[in-house]
């Protein structure tokens, strides 16, 4: 006790540091028991969620179950589509020999001007049924196969646009694929790969009407008309004088009308013959309404795209 009380300030500075020290430690003991506590629990937490989010659907049954039953609804639909859009889906496109091809193009050249011609359509020179750049070089050997099938799909439409009689065919723009560039095509997550086509023309009202139609039922190919303008040629407004009347179809008449039935053992009487102002009536009643529109030439110029539809990717 003489030490305390010689060395008081030594003292009481021991004996705080003392005091302090097992103060931070029964802190400090009770802070750790308080994070492991924590963490134990976010722990939990964490594994309970990553459970949670491998399921389907979360957290009741009928949820999940309700789900699959979507999902299987949702694939039955989509080979719905598919049935309906298999007569569009080619075969696997195979590449040819670029002879081959030259072929086929030369051949389907010929076909589709000789139907032009045969109906009177003006065909420009530079025609070659779309692919003019393949009029002196072979096409290369990496794109004969789709060359080939976008071929076919546009000789069918020049064969159904000839049918309708145009007056004129002035061009037809096939924007080159980016195979024939070098590049690869990238379908992404397109469904089909469209292939554009332009084609202007000079056509009649009707003749136009009878193109649009068939575009629906072009040959095992699937046509959008995307864009498409019509200007009349004519740039006066129409007069009197180009009315045009049918020419109406009169019954021939021995003068005499034949009763419906006859009594057998009667011979009919000869009925009156008409009297002249009522044949005059008649034949006035009869006349046709003039047509003064839809006779004038129409310049066409419509925007196609024909779809390839690419393979399935149905979910998993």
């Amino acid at each position: 006790m003489s030490w305390i009380k010689e060395n008081k300030f030594a003292a009481v500075l021991g004996g705080s540091t003392l005091v302090g020290a097992g103060l931070l430690y029964f802190l400090g003991t009770m802070g750790a028991d308080k994070y492991e506590a924590a963490k134990t629990r976010f722990d939990e937490a964490a594994t309970a969620a990553s459970t949670y989010e491998k399921l389907p659907v979360y957290p009741k049954a009928a949820n999940r179950d309700g789900k699959r039953a979507a999902i299987d609804d949702y694939r039955k639909a989509l080979e719905g589509l598919q049935k309906t859009f298999a007569p569009y889906r080619a075969a696997e496109i195979k590449n040819i020999s670029p002879q081959e091809f030259t072929d086929h193009l030369l051949a389907a050249n010929k076909e589709t001007r000789d139907a032009f011609e045969a109906v009177g359509t003006v065909v420009p020179e530079p025609y070659f049924a779309g692919f003019s750049r393949y009029k002196t070089v072979l096409a290369p050997a990496t794109t004969t196969g789709i060359l080939d099938y976008q071929l076919g799909a546009l000789k069918n439409i020049l064969m159904d646009l000839a049918k309708s009689r145009p007056t004129e065919l002035k061009n037809v723009f096939r924007p080159p694929l980016p195979e024939e560039e070098g590049q690869a095509y990238n379908p992404g997550n397109n469904v089909a790969r469209a292939f554009p086509l332009e084609l202007t023309f000079v056509a009649s009202e009707k003749s136009v009407r009878e193109f649009i139609s068939a575009l629906n039922k072009v040959d095992k190919q699937f046509v959008v008309v995307r864009s498409m303008r019509i200007t009349n040629l004519r740039k006066d407004p129409p007069r009197a004088t180009d009315a045009k009347f049918d020419t109406p179809v009169t019954a021939k008449s021995s003068g005499a009308a034949v009763p419906d039935f006859v009594i057998p053992g009667e011979t009919p009487a000869p009925a009156e013959a008409p009297k002249p102002e009522e044949s005059k009536k008649t034949a006035g009643s009869s006349r046709i309404l003039a047509q003064v529109l839809g006779t004038e030439e129409l310049g066409v110029f419509i925007r196609l795209d024909v779809l390839q539809f690419l393979p399935v990717k149905l979910p998993n």
